[in-house]
């Protein structure tokens, strides 16, 4: 078969689409081809914005008869290169953003259904104008859309309390790679009828099948929410405190942030004029955010009861509980602004990783001794999930070098020492981030042969051209697993 030329391509996807939401220059396309911090760069055939699930239908159908492979892309947030072609320039990209719409918001079945280009933060709205919360909280949630969000199965800060997309997903409508339509928009929340075919496209990266829209779990929205901001004295202290958290409040435990005394330092001074929660220095602090449906008064007494709890046994050093509205803001904003302040000062290492609770302490006294043995002046950013076992650890350049300069000289290994570390705590070397192509290779290492011989037989089901973000996740077939993963 000839693969069409770019016109030709251009030509006959105009015709499914229109001419104006089918880019074919130069200009039009470089947005879509360059990942948010300029780190993943390709090239496409065109890129293609459809309007309907019928037009992706068309586009996947016509690409498929014509061997064109398809890259999905949502809100091009990915720090994994997951949403960006290759450098061949052969393949299109598949936008999503035009398809915008909530469908329905039920407020009685505590569902909400909407098409895969709404943005987190228009789907979050849209449940809180019925009086319902969609919990998923990720920093993008501005730029994100929920069709990303399923493909990567985005986890981000109400993890704890919440789960991770996987478990806030009911039904999807997804287009299969030859154009079929998978129609799975159903929100029971109990349906025994054989495979739960949905999953397979959760956190598949677009590799299986594009998400086009999706029925997601709503939940009551909290009346009241108390935020504190503790020092600790080291990581198992916050993992003790969080037990005590647990303890005093339960479930209505939300949100429990790890953050290093660096990663603090690198904010202030990324903000500016921003007075720290907390005085003096302290080399770690945690965020901890309580919610309910009952009062302010027994959600604040349940979250200082924790605190005084921990203080008499040494595990608090010093605390600042929120008193308005402003304060819990302020000090969320610490907490969400570590991943802008990192891609501004440029240089930073990002391991994403996860590891047992009772693990999670060692791990980052180990992680940490390696890396300041490859660069002892490296900055330590470490922050993240600790409630759910996931910490961001993200070395950054010492102030003395450039990024290039440290990147160059220490990205492989750093990533490696700390990968393996998390590996042989019985980890993950990506929890929430996925595996795109910047870890794509490394699965060799962490994936047994059997588990990378069923991922490539179930991608050959769905996508036997291989036309569907080629390249993205999986290794090359018959690449070998480190001996011993067996």
């Amino acid at each position: 078969m000839n693969t069409p030329t770019s016109e030709a391509i251009v030509a006959s996807l105009s015709a499914i689409v229109g001419s104006q939401t089918c880019l074919g220059t130069e200009a039009e396309i470089k947005p879509f081809v360059t990942d948010y911090r300029g780190l993943y760069v390709g090239q496409a055939a065109a890129v293609v914005l459809p309007s309907s699930t019928e037009q992706v239908s068309q586009v996947m159908a016509w690409c498929h008869e014509n061997g064109v492979a398809v890259v999905p892309q949502g809100g091009n947030t990915s720090l994994m290169g997951g949403a960006v072609p290759g450098a061949d320039g052969a393949a299109i990209v598949l936008n999503l953003r035009r398809m915008n719409q909530v469908l329905a918001v039920d407020p009685i079945n505590d569902t909400m259904t909407l098409q895969a280009g709404v943005t987190l933060n228009a789907a979050r709205t849209a449940a809180e104008d019925a009086a319902r919360l969609f919990p998923l909280r990720i920093g993008s949630e501005g730029s994100c859309q929920i069709g990303g969000n399923i493909a990567t199965n985005a986890g981000g800060t109400a993890v704890l309390r919440y789960g991770n997309m996987r478990d806030l997903v009911l039904g999807v409508e997804a287009v299969l790679p030859d154009g079929r339509i998978y129609s799975g928009l159903r929100g029971l929340r109990k349906d025994n009828t054989g495979y739960d075919l949905k999953q397979l496209f959760v956190g598949s990266e677009g590799t299986l099948g594009i998400v086009t829209a999706a029925v997601l779990k709503l939940m009551p929205l909290p009346r009241t929410s108390s935020v504190a901001l503790a020092a600790v004295p080291d990581p198992a202290a916050a993992v003790a405190l969080l037990g005590e958290a647990k303890k005093a409040a339960g479930q209505m435990v939300t949100a429990f942030e790890l953050i290093s005394g660096p990663a603090l330092e690198l904010v202030l001074e990324y903000l500016g004029n921003v007075r720290p929660p907390l005085e003096g220095r302290h080399d770690w602090m945690v965020l901890i955010e309580l919610t309910s449906g009952g009062s302010s008064e027994s959600l604040d007494q349940s979250l200082m009861q924790a605190l005084e709890s921990g203080m008499e046994s040494g595990l608090v050093l010093d605390a600042a509980l929120a008193q308005s509205v402003a304060d819990a803001q302020s000090f969320w904003r610490i907490r969400e602004e570590i991943s802008d302040a990192q891609t501004r000062t440029g240089g930073s290492i990002k391991c994403d990783v996860s590891v047992p609770l009772s693990c999670i302490a060692g791990f980052i006294e180990e992680a940490s001794a390696a890396v300041r043995a490859l660069e002892p002046q490296a900055r330590m950013i470490v922050y993240g999930h600790m409630g759910d076992g996931n910490v961001h650890f993200n070395p950054l350049r010492p102030k003395d070098r450039t990024a290039k300069e440290f990147l160059g000289a220490c990205y492989d290994k750093v990533s490696h020492a700390v990968d393996s570390l998390a590996h042989a705590a019985g980890g993950s070397i990506s929890a929430e981030h996925g595996i795109g192509v910047a870890k794509r290779d490394d699965l060799t290492q962490y994936k047994s042969a059997v588990e990378l011989e069923l991922m490539w037989q179930v991608k050959k089901a769905l996508d036997p051209k291989n036309l569907l973000n080629p390249g993205k996740v999986l290794p090359a077939p018959g690449a070998a697993s480190t001996p011993g993963n067996e």
